[in-house]
């Protein structure tokens, strides 16, 4: 990518943010429309679940894909055919007649969105290659999940009640049109020095974990255990022969090595824990102030503001303390506050009193506007910039997976515990092992952002740096590594 003037770096920014924009508003704004959903098309527990989970699914399945795909043919070319299918598939998704057509239209545009946001980091990644910079554009990016939040439940609730909730897919075809135009005339076209295979046999192998996963913890409580083993020993088998195959490629879809990085590794999980914690929390309280307490959308969507404002404020905090500090302030901060709020509704019903909700949506949004900027820049800093696309798309994955099983799981603990015929008498104990759950991913956050910032962490990250370096060199020059 040839060297861009300032002006010029802050409007491909800009533009990257527009496509983390849309792809995050139709998480936010589908939250507040599911039980409009659920009243018009008759939907269960679990096919609100499968609503989100067959998005988020489908993301966590092709991100790596579409990371390496970039990579290899072109990031600009692969961003523009995302941004054109994950516009198709919003278009289709408001005219959906049934549940069924709806998750299926949800996973088109699915397979546009995992061309974005892995594609637009590696872009920023490119673009933006001194390490306080590109930390700081980290934490705009990392701003954009606020505005979403803000935005979204605000914006979906005004469209759901006075238009539908199909309305709320409309709002990605202006913002997508403008960043295709955009993307056309001002992103550069980039790609790595030395294309990288396809590796079939490994992405089929991830689609047949993260699916049968997901399907079996959904499933679990209208289907019983003896059902859904067989998906669990699918789950199982998959994984242990991605581990067996991968690390026998020369070029793989996912790159063990990377994970031989402490900070890496560490990233990974947080970014998993992070991202169950918002889907479990959004799926929850969306439910529990609609159908438990009665308020319309828009009222809903005004009770996110307490976490969304702080998410958009502490972002670029986040990324400036990273890109001074390092990583550790703000994991620290994060998973500090995320565990405090998942306290307060697991062991003291928060949700039950205006102003321990209000103090717990928002110490919620301070802990994820913190967690975002450390994830994505460990997850990129120690890596070769070739594989920038792939590197980025592994945390990715790891945050599209970690919401898929929060609303998996947590979507089943409520299943299992709330009662139809008393619904509103029984959430708040029902939903208490899911708020216990989200307190487990608060505390994963903290102990592992304060273990793998620290100097021994770094010194592996530098290692498996130098190792992925002189391996690019060796396959560079010819000579077998």
């Amino acid at each position: 990518m040839p060297e861009l003037s300032h002006r010029r770096r802050q409007l491909v920014l800009a533009i990257c943010c527009m496509s983390l924009l849309i792809v995050s508003l139709d998480v936010t704004i589908l939250n507040v429309a599911l039980p409009a959903m659920q009243t018009d098309l008759h939907a269960s527990t679990s096919g609100l679940q499968w609503t989100i989970d067959a998005y988020t699914l489908v993301l966590a399945s092709l991100l790596m894909l579409a990371g390496s795909t970039a990579d290899r043919i072109g990031r600009k070319r692969v961003f523009v055919v995302g941004l054109v299918v994950f516009s198709l598939g919003s278009l289709l998704c408001s005219v959906a007649p049934g549940l069924d057509l709806l998750i299926w239209f949800r996973m088109i545009q699915a397979v546009g969105g995992s061309m974005l946001n892995p594609v637009a980091m590696s872009i920023i990644t490119n673009t933006f290659t001194e390490p306080r910079e590109r930390a700081r554009a980290i934490g705009v990016w990392g701003a954009v999940v606020g505005i979403s939040m803000a935005a979204g439940p605000l914006i979906g609730g005004l469209l759901v009640d006075s238009v539908g909730w199909r309305s709320i897919f409309w709002i990605n075809l202006p913002v997508g049109l403008a960043a295709l135009l955009l993307t056309l005339k001002f992103i550069p076209e980039s790609r790595a020095p030395k294309a990288r295979r396809p590796d079939p046999v490994g992405q089929l192998l991830v689609i047949a974990l993260f699916g049968s996963l997901t399907y079996a913890i959904i499933e679990a409580p209208d289907s019983g255990f003896t059902s859904i083993l067989p998906f669990a020993i699918l789950a199982l088998a998959a994984l242990l022969a991605l581990l067996w195959y991968e690390p026998r490629r020369d070029e793989p879809l996912i790159d063990l090595r990377f994970f031989r990085s402490a900070p890496f590794s560490g990233a990974t999980v947080i970014a998993i824990s992070a991202f169950s914690a918002l889907g479990g929390f959004l799926f929850l309280s969306t439910l529990y102030l609609q159908n438990v307490v009665g308020l319309d959308a828009l009222h809903a969507g005004l009770w996110m503001l307490p976490m969304a404002v702080p998410t958009f404020l502490c972002a670029p905090i986040s990324g400036r303390l990273v890109g001074s500090h390092g990583p550790r302030i703000s994991l620290l901060i994060a998973g500090t506050a995320m565990t405090a709020s998942a306290v307060l509704f697991a062991g003291f019903e928060a949700e039950t009193s205006g102003v321990s909700r209000f103090i717990g949506y928002a110490l919620f949004g301070i802990g994820f506007g913190f967690v975002n900027a450390p994830i994505t820049n460990t997850a990129v800093s120690g890596m070769p910039r070739a594989q920038a696309g792939v590197a980025a798309a592994v945390a990715s994955t790891s945050r599209q997976l970690g919401q898929t099983l929060g609303v998996a799981v947590v979507g089943a603990v409520l299943a299992s515990g709330v009662s139809a015929s008393s619904y509103k008498e029984t959430f708040v104990s029902a939903a208490r092992p899911g708020w216990w759950i989200l307190v487990a991913c608060g505390l994963a956050v903290l102990v592992l952002g304060a273990v793998t910032s620290g100097v021994w962490a770094r010194r592996t990250a530098e290692r498996t740096a130098d190792q992925l370096a002189s391996v690019e060199v060796r396959e560079a020059a010819g000579i077998n590594a």
